[in-house]
């Protein structure tokens, strides 16, 4: 698909974009754009030109109508908000799923309440707290406590041993990145990933979700399925899945580390943190890309008209801040009642399969530390934090805290 040369000369310069990857503060240029010109023209890390949507009823709009394909954003040809680390027939990962018949078994090993699953989930965030009081403050909270606590559930659900967890883990800093073009490392990663994967398929060992998948190269109905098709499965969940939740995590944490009164709120009142974690959904930056979707059609979409073959960046940030939706969206508020509106799980046909699972992983996380640590707090000014540039998500690279 090819776009034809844009014409247009009724809207504003371009912006380039993402705009910041600070995540202590929003963006000047979400509440400019989102006030002025919901629907903005952009240009990406990739050099293309794109459309940034950033209002809430418009984002909703683009989510939820199958006229905006992700699919077919990682088409040949078309404009890109970078370039692709992955193979791009996997660019839309639970549609093959879907495909392929795996969707009940892969919803089924996302369950929060699969069992056991919660209360290894608590004793695994006792045990990180436990190691981090064991040597002492200070410590780098994304790294002795976020990454593994999530990759260590993403180990448990697929049923392959914690002591892969570094290996798959030390793939994502370049699965991740935002690069104009594509990075000779992802390629690598991705094949060793899925070859180590692939063997895991044969371990007597393996047994949850991987082992049912392995199971099912017995079953004549499943004959068209390929064992790096089973292992893409295991590899995507494993990536998709740590970065996001742990990526959240970590800026839920950023959020009450820099905002103590929310941070006082949950620590004294823990029955709060289940309705506390959706608001820290609504309030955080972790999301630092916009959701890329590619115009199957032409749409008006506000008062533009978007053409067939165009790209469209959905601004979570701008959605879930928009005091339209939202009254006085910057606001911590436990009590709003449409908090569960926020589209930080995306929407429409690709709304996030895992949202149960992110909850929970969230909310037992946040009810251990501040249970063990009361007066956690940042070891360093806000100021000071460095955060990662060129990646999918805003993470600080270290989150150094004391208690």
């Amino acid at each position: 698909m090819t776009t034809a040369p844009d014409t247009r000369t009724d809207h504003p310069p371009l912006l380039e974009f993402p705009f910041s990857w600070d995540g202590t503060r929003v963006p000047a240029e979400v509440e400019e754009v989102r006030a002025a010109t919901p629907v903005r023209r952009v240009r990406t890390i990739a050099g293309d030109e794109a459309w940034l949507v950033s209002s809430y009823d418009l984002c909703a709009q683009v989510l939820k109508d199958d006229r905006f394909s992700l699919k077919d954003t990682s088409a040949p040809g078309v404009p890109r908000q970078y370039a692709l680390t992955i193979p791009p027939e996997v660019v839309n990962n639970m549609g093959n799923i879907t495909g392929a018949g795996l969707r009940r078994a892969v919803l089924k090993a996302l369950n929060p309440k699969s069992p056991g699953l919660l209360e290894w989930l608590r004793e695994e965030a006792y045990r990180l707290v436990d190691r981090m009081a064991a040597d002492g403050p200070t410590a780098d909270l994304r790294g002795a406590f976020c990454e593994p606590y999530s990759a260590g559930m993403h180990c448990r659900i697929l049923g392959v041993p914690q002591t892969e967890a570094p290996g798959f883990l030390r793939s994502l800093d370049i699965a991740f990145m935002n690069s104009p073009c594509p990075i000779t490392g992802a390629k690598i990663n991705w094949d060793r990933d899925i070859a180590r994967m692939t063997a895991l398929l044969d371990d007597p060992a393996t047994h949850g979700l991987m082992g049912e998948l392995a199971a099912l190269r017995e079953d004549p109905d499943y004959a068209h399925l390929t064992d790096e098709m089973l292992a893409t499965v295991g590899v995507t969940m494993f990536g998709a899945g740590v970065i996001s939740t742990s990526g959240f995590l970590s800026m839920a944490l950023v959020y009450l580390l820099t905002h103590p009164i929310a941070r006082d709120l949950l620590r004294d009142r823990p029955d709060l943190i289940g309705p506390g974690v959706e608001e820290l959904l609504r309030v955080n930056l972790s999301i630092g890309d916009g959701l890329p979707r590619l115009a199957l059609e032409d749409v008006r979409l506000g008062d533009v008209d978007i053409r067939a073959g165009e790209l469209v960046l959905v601004l979570v940030e701008g959605a879930n801040l928009d005091p339209e939706k939202f009254p006085d969206p910057h606001r911590f508020d436990i009590h709003r009642d449409n908090t569960a509106d926020h589209l930080s799980f995306g929407g429409g046909a690709h709304y996030c399969p895992a949202t149960a699972l992110g909850r929970a992983h969230a909310r037992i996380a946040l009810e251990v530390l501040l249970e063990r640590f009361p007066d956690l707090a940042l070891a360093v000014p806000p100021g000071q934090l460095v955060w990662r540039t060129g990646f999918m998500k805003r993470i600080p690279e270290r989150l150094p805290v004391t208690w």
